[in-house]
């Protein structure tokens, strides 16, 4: 339950010819997780299987272009009875195949592709045109050259257009905006070619920019888009039947993709198994780890299924690989949903404590605690009940941090931001008595604080890290600190004096974390004196400031019952439907937001003030040979 599971180092020599079956074997059993033999390079230099394991990924990759394009689900027919390993020729068979399906597939894509490049050009046309659609003009006009006028259409900045049209009135030439925007006229100039230079000038020098008028553009603008839109309607209608006809080529051809998927699902573990295998002539050497309980379904499973001869050596792992042995954790539905938030983090290391349950316990209790409301916690936990479907494995989070809002309302005689309305506090009202919540989270947060570093302590210890176990700030000496400090600071405050007793309390643990310090540093004096020094200080400013973090533990539950009485007072100055509407929304804003903002702060408690201490969060994680796509 703390611990990841034990795992053993396996090496298994084989002839080449049972990889395929003993690759099978391992990926049904679950439980394999192979490493790469590279090291044995030398005496073993063969990639086994590299011609199986190209053609595969080719054949994988065309299958999965293909499935993008589809609906179509298979049932999972990878495993059961049939352990015939899957042969080359079968993958070579099979990529032929996809490759047939993929080329006849690329030519719907092409027509396809064709169709949506000119639907998008025509609905280019189509804006561009909502310029024109008031211009009473046949567009064809200012296509090409004409024999008698001198026609210009094009924009100009709004700024320029009054003295642009003086001068063009002394050319003799018209001028009409038949478009217009916040900064640009949309103008078209008309008159005869005798003062075309002149008008060209002009023109230039008010900074018209021309409009060039697509060739499609070469009728009156009604009547463009009235061709243009019934064109891309035969357009979409012509997209849609190819679409149709992939479809129904896909179903079709759905029984040939399925048996294709069942194939490669059932050779993608010797495609894997490939990469780290390595072999010398008929000999092949597979290793990697698996739990120490699954060594005997091992042993029985290669002793039923191989015919050759074939050996294999396991050990436990020492402890310098601890850093690349995979961690596997097994949890209930319950604690699962949680490490899903501890991997946010990082993944624990072989050999690191486990921390799904301390970190359960205490989110679930800190959540509660800051948000302790009957009704609020119910309706968050009837959420993750309602949307568990959706939800997936994040759904007893919402169950369990309601539950616990609804424990924590019922000690608060809290109802929907109602205090002491409905029944009376069990325990305590935090906003009448702020400083008895204040001392529960400060010594809520010491308690934490404790275990996060006891747990430090076993996990260096695990190591083999003894002297850092007992004499770092983080270890027995920074624990012994910690109390003797809270000791002497309580009876200081209590007394008004600091006697020698308490003082020693305080000198002896950190003296010791001071020798270790010193002990750590191999430079020059003045350097290894002042790190001591300042790294010294830091164990106690950080013992000190985790500490009064958790406060925000109490500052939280006072915080929730301050919104409710902000909502009750400005919903108190309305009457009738106002009022229970405001408490409603009210209500619902507290859920929402508060709900959330808390979650943040518990998270970033658990995350700085607890796994930052002990947890490394650098592991791998166990990633097993598997037998399905």
């Amino acid at each position: 339950m703390f611990k990841a599971i034990s795992m053993y180092f396996i090496s298994l020599n084989l002839l080449k010819e049972d990889v395929p079956l003993i690759a099978k074997l391992l990926a049904e059993m679950g439980m394999f997780n192979p490493e790469d033999c590279g090291q044995f390079a030398q005496w073993m230099p063969d990639k086994i299987g590299t011609e199986f394991q190209t053609n595969f990924y080719k054949a994988r990759i065309r299958l999965e272009k293909i499935l993008t394009r589809t609906q179509l689900t298979f049932p999972d027919l990878s495993s059961g009875n049939n352990k015939q390993p899957v042969s080359l020729e079968q993958i070579l068979k099979v990529h032929d195949q996809l490759g047939t399906l993929i080329q006849q597939l690329t030519e719907f894509d092409e027509q396809l592709h064709q169709l949506q490049t000119q639907q998008v050009h025509l609905q280019q046309l189509l804006e561009m045109l909502k310029k024109f659609i008031h211009l009473d003009l046949d567009l064809a006009l200012f296509q090409g050259q004409k024999q008698f006028l001198n026609l210009h259409v094009g924009t100009v900045p709004r700024k320029n257009f009054q003295h642009l049209q003086e001068a063009i009135a002394l050319a003799k030439h018209v001028i009409n905006i038949f478009h217009q925007d916040e900064q640009t006229f949309y103008i078209v100039v008309a008159g005869s070619l005798l003062q075309a230079n002149q008008v060209g000038s002009v023109l230039n020098h008010a900074d018209f920019q021309p409009l060039n008028i697509p060739p499609e553009f070469h009728h009156h603008p009604q009547q463009v888009h009235t061709e243009l839109t019934e064109k891309l309607f035969d357009l979409q209608t012509r997209i849609e039947t190819v679409q149709n006809q992939i479809q129904v080529w896909l179903s079709t051809h759905q029984a040939e993709l399925q048996q294709a998927h069942v194939l490669l699902s059932h050779s993608i573990s010797y495609a894997q198994l490939a990469e780290m295998a390595r072999g010398k002539g008929e000999l092949v050497l597979i290793e990697g780890w698996v739990p120490q309980s699954q060594l005997p379904v091992l042993e029985q499973s290669l002793a039923e299924n191989l015919k050759h001869p074939w050996v294999l050596t396991a050990r436990s792992p020492h402890r310098h690989e601890y850093k690349k042995v995979p961690t596997l954790i097994k949890h209930n539905l319950w604690l699962a949903a949680f490490s899903q938030l501890i991997k946010q983090y990082g993944i624990p290391r072989y050999g690191e404590f486990d921390p799904t349950l301390w970190f359960t316990l205490t989110f679930i209790a800190m959540f509660g605690s800051m948000f302790g409301d009957v009704g609020h916690g119910a309706v968050i936990a009837g959420l993750g009940f309602y949307f568990q479907d959706k939800l997936r494995g994040y759904a007893p989070i919402l169950m369990l941090a309601g539950a616990s809002s609804m424990i924590f309302g019922t000690l608060y005689g809290s109802v929907f931001g109602f205090e002491e309305y409905l029944f009376p506090a069990l325990w305590m009202s935090p906003i009448h008595d702020p400083e008895h919540m204040l001392t529960v989270a400060l010594y809520w947060g010491m308690g934490f604080i404790l275990i996060a570093v006891l747990i430090t302590i076993f996990n260096r210890w695990q190591d083999g890290h003894y002297v850092e176990a007992l004499l770092n700030s983080t270890g027995l000496a920074g624990i012994a600190l910690y109390l003797g400090g809270f000791y002497a600071i309580r009876d200081w405050m209590n007394t008004g004096e600091f006697e020698s007793q308490q003082l020693w309390l305080v000198l002896i643990p950190w003296s010791l974390i001071l020798s270790y310090k010193w002990y750590l540093h191999k430079t020059t004096f003045g350097e290894r004196f002042l790190v001591t020094i300042v790294e010294g200080f830091e164990a106690i400013t950080n013992y000190l400031a985790n500490t009064l973090s958790f406060l925000r533990v109490a500052a939280f539950s006072l915080n929730h019952v301050a919104l409710a009485i902000a909502i009750f007072t400005l919903a108190k100055g309305l009457e009738g439907t106002a009022h229970g509407l405001v408490i409603l929304l009210g209500n619902v804003f507290i859920i929402v937001l508060e709900g959330a903002i808390v979650t943040i702060q518990v998270l970033r408690l658990e995350y700085y003030e607890g796994f930052s201490r002990f947890f490394s969060g650098d592991g791998r994680l166990f990633m097993p040979l598997k037998n399905k796509l």
